[in-house]
């Protein structure tokens, strides 16, 4: 008979036992440290929660593969009536083994549920979205730190809800895996990338509801000459947003669960829209179509229910459109200071120069201090200092020239001024049978209250 623990000298075995006893005690420790938070590196995950188990598995592998190599050897010399070994429990070390392995394979269960449970919950942070793929997702990360949606997981937005959109989730997280590992992803990465179908339903209704009474908001738009002064104007615009609204009509009627807008868009950022369906809450239904759209391209375009992301398609990490519109928010905010001469002229100048340029945080501050040192008046240092860390901090937060992201990579569909937004559909483009288009008179959706001298 040939016994357990002479087929557990072999080298390979013993590698293997020190290797998986090493790595479970490197498991424990590093998790202990993440769960106190004394690990906050974003490859900490990475290290814990999947090279530290798999080198785990690795080790316990090697163990019945040195046992076997072990039985091979001895089968050589061996009785073959006395090949396999035999188990008898009224053997006291037969006891004591059975009793060992037992343990040892309930502690190697625990650490790999506790490897899944951690590798799991790591892979659905912020930190492994934004940062374990530094590169692609760097441009998304960074705005998503500076929006709204700043303590909102991405989980919670990206994956839909039951067992089929985490599984469809976590494939096409291999896929994507893959492309980076062999640096084939998009430069940029699509916009709205892969929100999962229903959206509006499964995500942002988590949060916001369609029948809360809104009524009409006041909207204030801020905007900045290229004079010395930097004169500003303002565009005062009540907006129709919820259903209570006194004109009767509603930006949200899009989002209501009676109504059901459905298009066709023949691009992938959604940009072109040659075909509208809009079902009422009665049941009416009306068929806008552009008079030059091919049934073919119908056929080969994405057909789809309007929702949220339709309109808010950058709300979760916004990057600005212009540099003009990134300075005139950053003045008005008071980060950039107007008692500098030309101040919003030359950081607009400077921010549209560099806006592919690797090093252009660093151009932009080197550019204003040469410019207001060629100037005859003296001027204030503090505000200088203070509109060049403004500058660097907007330049580093919406232009990144490795994924060759820059002003207005990303359309803003909420709107109209930068991008086609409203006017994808409210152009007047597609027409119905009986002749009539899509509304697209302005005080539909806003009434202007106070507008620009001169405007």
């Amino acid at each position: 008979m040939i016994r357990i623990s002479a087929l557990a000298r072999h080298p390979l075995a013993i590698a293997g036992a020190l290797v998986a006893t090493a790595m479970a005690v490197v498991f424990v420790a590093l998790a202990i440290a993440m769960t106190a938070g004394w690990l906050d590196n974003p490859y900490a995950g990475l290290v814990v929660f999947v090279v530290v188990p798999a080198l785990f598995v690795v080790g316990v592998l090697l163990i019945p593969a040195g046992m076997q190599l072990q039985r091979r050897k001895q089968a050589h010399h061996a009785d073959p009536a006395e090949d396999w070994p035999v188990v008898d429990f009224r053997r006291p070390v037969v006891r004591r083994t059975a009793l060992l392995v037992t343990a040892l394979t309930a502690v190697n269960v625990v650490i790999m549920l506790l490897a899944g449970y951690g590798g799991l919950h790591w892979m659905e942070s912020p930190g492994f979205c934004g940062q374990a793929c530094h590169t692609p997702m760097h441009p998304q990360f960074t705005a998503w730190q500076s929006g709204s949606h700043a303590r909102i997981a991405c989980v919670k937005c990206h994956i839909g809800e039951g067992a089929a959109a985490f599984a469809h989730a976590k494939l096409s997280g291999v896929r994507q895996l893959v492309h980076v590992g062999a640096g084939s992803y998009e430069r940029p990465i699509p916009p709205g990338a892969q929100m999962p179908p229903g959206a509006q339903a499964q995500t942002c209704l988590g949060c916001h509801r369609t029948d809360r009474i809104t009524g009409d908001v006041i909207r204030v738009i801020r905007e900045y000459a290229d004079d010395a002064a930097g004169t500003e104007t303002r565009t005062i615009l009540q907006m129709h947003v919820g259903a209570a609204s006194p004109s009767g009509r509603a930006i949200h009627w899009h989002a209501d669960p009676a109504v059901r807008v459905e298009y066709i868009a023949t691009d992938n950022r959604a940009e072109t829209i040659p075909y509208v369906r809009v079902t009422r809450p009665g049941g009416q239904v009306t068929e806008f179509v552009s008079p030059d759209a091919k049934e073919e391209a119908f056929d080969a375009g994405m057909r789809r229910r309007m929702d949220c992301i339709d309109c808010h398609n950058t709300v979760g990490h916004p990057i600005a459109q212009t540099p003009e519109r990134a300075v005139d928010d950053a003045i008005a905010a008071g980060l950039v200071s107007r008692q500098l001469p030309h101040a919003r002229r030359e950081a607009v100048r400077l921010m549209t120069a560099h806006a592919t340029d690797a090093n252009g945080a660093g151009a932009i501050e080197r550019g204003m201090r040469t410019f207001y040192q060629a100037q005859q008046t003296s001027i204030d240092q503090r505000a200088l200092a203070m509109n060049a860390t403004a500058l660097e901090g907007l330049y580093g937060r919406n232009v990144f020239p490795a994924m060759k992201v820059t002003w207005g990579s990303y359309p803003d569909n909420k709107g109209h001024v930068t991008s086609s937004g409203c006017f994808r559909c409210h152009g007047g483009s597609q027409v119905a049978k009986d002749g009539s288009t899509i509304n697209g008179d302005c005080e539909y959706c806003h009434k202007q209250i106070e507008a620009p001298p001169g405007s």
